[in-house]
């Protein structure tokens, strides 16, 4: 389309390569009654952000309470995810947006009776190199029960 030239200069430019992954396709990181699978971090996006979907079983806590400077984007896919923002929990539906800015507290559970799953959008990536201890972290200690 004329007028669309990129205008970034050639060395912002890299030879990644487009990625289609079908559902539930991707690296899979199984963590007893949470999983992620991450489509997209590292050399997939230039190092400028990462993309995962996390899954919650019915009535299971999340990874609690933390902050990092990695600003946070969750869209929910599917059941209702609650989610901590700061010190107020919000029980976001599908389709519900939410933005965490770095160092801001947040932390996410499934506290229904279906299992929920959002998208994560960490900006910048680099989340996936550390998912192999976290798996291993809640693996040697499952989620505890969520509230209701």
């Amino acid at each position: 389309m004329p007028g669309n030239e990129d205008l970034r200069s050639p060395a912002a430019t890299t030879a990644r390569k487009p990625i289609v992954l079908g559902p539930g396709e991707g690296r899979l990181y199984p963590m007893g009654r949470i999983s992620a699978v991450f489509k997209a971090d590292e050399d997939e996006s230039d190092s400028r952000y990462s993309i995962s979907e996390w899954w919650l079983e019915p009535h299971t806590k999340g990874p609690g309470p933390h902050s990092h400077p990695d600003d946070d984007v969750f869209y929910v896919i599917e059941g209702t995810m609650s989610i901590l923002v700061d010190k107020e929990w919000i029980d976001a539906t599908p389709n519900s947006f939410v933005l965490i800015p770095g160092g801001v507290t947040h932390d996410f559970e499934n506290r229904g009776d279906v299992r929920a799953g959002l998208l994560n959008l960490s900006i910048p990536g680099g989340l996936e190199p550390r998912m192999p201890d976290i798996a291993q972290w809640f693996n040697e200690h499952p989620p505890g029960n969520a509230g209701c």
